[in-house]
């Protein structure tokens, strides 16, 4: 029942070897436990997680860095925040004596009626009007129209008829009606009407008649007095200079040019040489435009009056804008004009029957057809092709009623089966100018132009011909035209934007302490 001593103390001495190491038993798993993760260690360090998707398409290696980034970015969205509101306080609509008292302070839209203040009912306090009181004036602006007249501008601003009548008499004396422009603002201000039924008197009226004058028309007891308000005006013509470069319209724009006077300079400038080929980058352009600037800072910008190419600071071309005869045109520093293009269009209608051999209409048999035949309704306008003098107007066998023309260059043209007759012999036309009428007179077959070209009198293709008009002055007028160039070229660049000096500017007054603190004169 009970062991020896002997047995406890062997049995005791085996169990106390055992618990006193109890390592030594789990040290080969541990090792091997290490050694594997080691070996696992290496085998992830060598795999490259993040290889480069765009070579070994379709490689194990390459669907491995696939599953890496759709991994990486499954995870960045599902990290992504909430956009949605943020729920927060909402305070009630205010409702019944809240809302009158809130009401009662703001500016109601007008999309909801305007309205605004508390509502109150009449006091003993308030009577009611007889009849509205009426406003002791009235200011009004009134515009102009287009086929306008001042009279009918003032009746419709309520100007009674023997006013305006008078205004507008006032106003004759002074420039002439039809120089008004159209959209010209007019400042009205009407008086105190003594009766209901009556127009209310004019106090004052104001507008700009010219660039360089104010009219005003006052009120002196029971008659109107104009009063003039001149406006000092500065005519120096702008000049911009500068070197072409790379490209002469962008230059010239770039210098302050605008673009319609940049456009009309190419063009003048292209007839006399060839843009592309004649001129330099190195070559300065020259471009004088009508201005005028008003003391009141309105400025006028016109066409161009000169228009000049310098190389190495000598003139290679110079053109200037000069009306002779009746027309401008431009010309060269000599003094010789020159304009080239292309011959009108007699008429409005269609080309029936272009020059050369044909079958007669009416003849029946083949010969030569010396013109073109131009079709258009019975009465339709004829027009001279360019500038010319009436040869001849008046019947002429099978032509029916013809017109002649003689042009410089020695050409010549003319006009068949006109249904009336414009103009006379030996008178001057102009191009564009109306000679006759389209008809059926002489051996025709209904209504219709015949229209002829003649060089060195006889008859050639209209089609074909271009012409060359020169001018050329002479005499005083040569004298003035080129004492017109020389005052054009003394003007400085840029001079026309300087500081004007108005006449009625007066200095700043005085201050009353300043005046009163002066020594008195002894």
């Amino acid at each position: 029942m009970f062991k020896s001593i002997d047995d406890i103390d062997m049995q005791g001495q085996g169990a106390a070897t055992v618990a006193a190491n109890p390592d030594q038993a789990s040290i080969p798993e541990t090792a091997s436990f290490r050694g594997k993760l080691a070996e696992w260690r290496e085998y992830l360090a060598e795999i490259d997680w993040v290889p480069d998707l765009g070579v070994d398409i379709g490689s194990p290696t390459w669907f491995r860095g696939l599953i890496t980034l759709v991994t990486l970015c499954g995870v960045a969205i599902s990290c992504l925040p909430d956009f949605g509101p943020i729920a927060g306080h909402r305070a009630d609509p205010l409702s019944g004596y809240r809302a009158d008292q809130a009401r009662s302070q703001m500016i109601g839209p007008l999309a909801y009626g305007s309205d605004t203040g508390l509502r109150m009912a009449a006091t003993d306090a308030v009577r009611p009007l007889a009849e509205s009181p009426e406003r002791p004036s009235i200011e009004l602006v009134a515009t102009l129209g287009r086929g306008d007249s001042l009279r009918r501008v003032l009746r419709r601003a309520g100007v009674a008829s023997s006013e305006a009548a008078q205004v507008n008499s006032l106003v004759s004396n002074a420039i002439a009606l039809g120089d008004l422009k159209p959209g010209t603002k007019i400042d009205v201000t009407l008086g105190r009407r003594p009766a209901k039924n009556q127009a209310r008197p004019l106090d004052l009226l104001a507008f700009r008649a010219r660039f360089d004058l104010n009219l005003e028309v006052l009120r002196d007891g029971d008659q109107l007095k104009l009063n003039r308000k001149p406006i000092l005006v500065d005519d120096t013509p702008l000049r911009i200079k500068g070197t072409v470069g790379s490209s002469l319209y962008r230059s010239a724009r770039a210098a302050g040019a605008p673009a319609e006077a940049v456009r009309k300079y190419l063009q003048v400038i292209g007839k006399k040489m060839s843009l592309s080929r004649d001129i330099r980058s190195t070559d300065e352009f020259d471009i004088i435009l009508s201005y005028r600037r008003a003391e009141t800072g309105e400025v006028e910008v016109g066409d161009l009056i000169y228009a000049g190419l310098n190389r190495s600071d000598k003139p290679k071309a110079q053109m200037l804008k000069w009306k002779s005869g009746g027309r401008s045109n431009w010309f060269e520093a000599s003094g010789v004009g020159q304009s080239n293009g292309e011959l009108a269009r007699p008429t409005n209608g269609r080309i029936t029957s272009n020059y050369g051999m044909r079958r007669h209409p009416i003849l029946r048999y083949k010969r030569m057809h010396a013109g073109m035949d131009f079709g258009g309704g019975y009465g339709a306008p004829i027009y001279a092709v360019t500038d010319g003098t009436v040869v001849y107007a008046g019947r002429k066998g099978g032509f029916g009623n013809y017109v002649k023309l003689k042009h410089s260059g020695g050409l010549a043209s003319g006009y068949a089966h006109m249904s009336r007759i414009a103009v006379r012999n030996g008178r001057r036309v102009r191009k564009g100018q109306i000679i006759g009428y389209i008809g059926s007179t002489g051996l025709s077959t209904g209504p219709h132009l015949h229209y002829e070209l003649y060089r060195g009198g006889r008859t050639i293709n209209p089609r074909s011909v271009k012409f060359v008009e020169r001018a050329k002055l002479g005499g005083s007028e040569l004298r003035r035209f080129k004492a017109e160039l020389q005052k054009l070229k003394r003007v400085e660049p840029g001079a026309a934007l300087g500081t004007l000096k108005s006449v009625s500017t007066q200095g700043e007054p005085e201050r009353e302490i300043n005046r009163l603190n002066k020594p008195l004169a002894s």
